[in-house]
């Protein structure tokens, strides 16, 4: 069994639709899960209309709605004609939009919006387009199953953000998943969506789909996790930032979860984690060019000082210095529970005897960490920044490539320097304006001067 998951552009209307079903077609044969995400932009517009209806815009969210409405029924239409199971699908396509008109208007009323409430919104997208590609793949003829993704990947009740029960969701596809691929039937489900043990709504958190895909391959011991994207594979930069930026083949589980963690697009940061467990390689293609090389994800790779360069923009640094913190036992654990009391991750980290200094992707909170933080000394924080990541396995094994990264900056100004505890990450916080021009530098002195 393999697990195949269908981004948002790989799904965005009924042509992309088609070209899934056709790949999968010539996959029959290794046991095919799929698993899709919302299209295109469906998410963004479905949070857009839960805001401007809790803001007071009720008349441009249930605009918004026709729209999405209007654009599910089309591409349905496109896809599957004037056929009884099409006329099916529009009715429930109706109901869905119907349903989240009255949220809409509940949102106005209450003047806000819960986690929880957010959650049943977005998750409509990848619930819709799991039904869609499921009755394409009936209409041409192959026996595709919706599974309900609710029904498979089980989390706790932390909305927006839900943390999967990897045991649950084994015993669940086992249950629901692994019988329909033995009678030969394709199932079908949507990605970032779950649901409590009481079956209340949640998602994993945006670009959650790639995660659900992992999840699942690891539930069902699948032998490949494929994601199907619009690029080729992994690069070895963003290539609307550098043009230049070439495919790599195969990259180790380690460098490509680093990549994924510090911006790279075409992963999610957590999808490697299922797969490393089981041992599971993780494929990247292109649903545009599904006879391109792609990319494979493994647990070895040949050993190269630079890989792949990322950056992160947008990112927060927060300083503390206190010369309480001088040979202080428990010290740096006080001041990380401040960080876990508010929920909020850590980036980079770097310390001294008298200072510590954090990098954070998510700010949600920072009034209240700074609040707590002062309690320990001297706080200051600077509110854009952004990361550089040059990851590579022997980028430790000499100090010349971190010494060309280095004098490759030239005149851009490092704020905080990090080596990973694996040693394939060099990770450099740097002016948020300045990650582009940075990345440009670093690709052309590793990538381009070679080619």
């Amino acid at each position: 069994m393999i697990v195949c998951k269908f981004g948002g552009t790989s799904v965005a209307d009924a042509a992309a639709i088609s070209r899934v079903v056709e790949i999968i077609t010539n996959k029959q044969s290794e046991q095919p899960v799929v698993i899709v995400s919302a299209l295109g932009g469906a998410t963004n517009l479905l949070l857009d209309i839960a805001n401007k209806a809790a803001g007071g815009e009720l008349l441009s969210a249930l605009q918004l709605i026709e729209q999405l409405r209007d654009r599910h029924q089309r591409e349905a239409q496109a896809l599957l004609g004037g056929s009884t199971e099409a006329e099916e699908l529009s009715l429930d396509i109706s109901a869905t939009f119907d349903e989240l008109a009255h949220l809409a208007e509940a949102f106005r009323t209450l003047g806000y919006l819960t986690p929880r409430s957010l959650d049943a919104v977005a998750a409509i997208g990848e619930l819709l387009s799991s039904q869609i590609v499921a009755a394409a793949f009936r209409h041409q003829g192959h026996p595709a199953v919706f599974v309900d993704a609710r029904d498979v990947m089980r989390t706790n009740d932390f909305f927006t953000k839900a943390e999967p029960d990897t045991d649950e969701i084994r015993q669940l596809a086992q249950a629901r998943l692994v019988p329909l691929v033995q009678q030969g039937k394709i199932p079908v489900m949507g990605g970032f969506v779950g649901a409590t043990a009481s079956r209340v709504t949640t998602t994993l958190g945006r670009g959650g789909s790639d995660y659900s895909a992992s999840l699942i391959g690891a539930a069902i011991d699948a032998t490949g996790i494929e994601i199907w994207t619009d690029v080729d594979g992994m690069l070895t930069a963003d290539p609307r930032v550098i043009p230049a930026a070439q495919l790599i083949e195969r990259i180790s589980f380690d460098e490509a979860a680093e990549l994924a963690a510090f911006g790279a697009k075409v992963l999610h940061p957590a999808t490697i984690a299922p797969a490393v467990q089981r041992g599971i390689p993780v494929y990247v293609y292109n649903s545009r060019n599904p006879g391109g090389k792609g990319t494979m994800i493994a647990f070895d790779a040949p050993r190269l000082p630079v890989r792949a360069i990322a950056g992160k923009r947008a990112t927060t640094m927060v300083k503390l210095r206190s010369s309480r913190m001088l040979l202080a036992p428990g010290f740096l654990r006080r001041v990380f529970e401040v960080f876990e009391t508010h929920r909020t991750s850590v980036d980079v980290v770097t310390t001294s005897e008298v200072s510590v200094s954090v990098t954070l992707d998510d700010a949600t909170n920072l009034a209240s960490i700074l609040q707590d933080l002062a309690a320990f000394g001297d706080v200051s924080v600077s509110p854009r920044a952004g990361l550089i990541a040059i990851v590579g396995a022997g980028i430790s094994d000499g100090s010349l490539a971190i010494a060309q990264a280095i004098a490759a900056l030239g005149p851009i100004p490092i704020h905080m320097a990090s080596l990973s505890a694996t040693g394939i990450n060099f990770t450099l916080v740097i002016d948020d304006d300045q990650v582009i021009p940075a990345m440009q530098r670093l690709h052309a002195t590793f990538f381009e001067s070679a080619s």
